[in-house]
């Protein structure tokens, strides 16, 4: 657990954003991390956590000292007849964490299947897919306080869990380390399957097999629309979507009759995707940098893209959204430093 000055962070973004770490730290155990965070010559210093960059922009170098909590392990805490409740530490990988639980015959987590990052950024993002968010499971995250190391258990409430937000990504952003997230899991299976194309297997009856034949569905259906980052370096969805009022919607909907929405408390979700696809940028390229050809709402990166040229594309693109269809985007990558 050395750290190491002057690090690069190219492969540490799977947006391969060139950018350097004054200070680099990997760590293997929460002792490790607490004894990082209370050395003397760091107290000082700016402290940004870093996991596998999935869902992130490096806009420029990082101050101070950059922490990977590299934690493993997955282990049952309690459970029975019905469900079992799983600790599984940051530094697992997600997708891998899916398919672990599917194998112990533990049912909950498919909906959430192939999206990419480490454990610990789930609750950060609070990922979510086809109906299902990470909040549906989660009980509690367990937290190390970026100022002194001192542990903590956040529980769901605490975490003030919104859409693509929580209290670590919008509210108190760079205080915690999250160290491991612990889940409800079901051992007597129930399936998620009203969302887009999970439909078709409404039929499905309430049974492992069948969870597993959701997985399999669900990350058809994802290598099929999103680019893969080892091959095409992007940062998956680049847009939230947007929620607009009853009237906004209804205006919405004169002025474009096929435009795809989804009612929600308190109003309708629009999908970015469509008013991008509308728009006329799926497939547009711009230098380094472009949407994907078969995935409006997805940002790639061809070759030396920059930070400063994705912010710069990035908000070209809400300007036209804007002027087009009345409504804001809103950025769903985190931007370091922030800013």
């Amino acid at each position: 657990m050395k750290p190491v000055p002057d690090a690069p962070l190219d492969a540490m973004n799977t947006l391969r954003l060139p950018a350097r770490a004054e200070w680099l730290v990997q760590a293997d155990t929460e002792p490790e991390l607490a004894q990082l965070l209370a050395e003397p010559r760091f107290r000082d210093e700016p402290r940004t956590v870093l996991g596998e960059g999935s869902n992130l922009v490096l806009a420029d170098d990082l101050p101070g000292l950059v922490i990977r909590p590299r934690l493993r392990g997955i282990r049952v805490l309690d459970d029975d007849e019905h469900q079992v409740r799983v600790e599984i530490a940051a530094g697992e990988p997600w997708d891998a964490v899916v398919q672990h639980t599917l194998d112990q015959g533990w049912q909950g987590l498919e909906n959430l299947s192939l999206i990419p990052g480490w454990t610990g950024a789930a609750p950060y993002q609070n990922i979510g897919a086809y109906g299902v968010e990470l909040a549906d499971r989660l009980e509690s995250v367990r937290v190390l306080r970026l100022a002194d190391g001192a542990a903590l258990e956040l529980s769901r409430a605490e975490c003030r869990f919104g859409y693509r937000d929580s209290v670590f990504k919008s509210v108190c952003p760079g205080e915690y380390l999250i160290t491991a997230v612990r889940v409800w899991l079901n051992k007597t299976p129930s399936l998620v399957l009203h969302y887009g194309p999970l439909r078709e297997l409404g039929a499905l009856p309430a049974t492992l097999d069948s969870a597993r034949r959701v997985r399999e569905r669900v990350c058809a259906i994802r290598r099929e629309r999103l680019p893969d980052p080892a091959e095409l370096p992007n940062a998956g969805s680049f847009f939230k979507n947007p929620v607009v009022g009853a009237a906004e919607h209804e205006r919405l909907k004169q002025d474009w009759p096929d435009l795809i929405s989804f009612p929600v408390d308190g109003g309708y979700k629009i999908a970015a995707g469509w008013l991008l696809e509308t728009a006329g940028w799926k497939g547009q390229r711009w230098g380094e940098l472009g949407m994907h050809e078969h995935q409006a709402l997805v940002m790639v990166n061809y070759g030396r893209a920059t930070g400063a040229d994705v912010l710069a594309l990035a908000e070209r693109i809400r300007a036209d959204i804007r002027a087009r269809f009345g409504v804001e985007l809103e950025r769903e990558p985190v931007v370091l430093p922030r800013r």
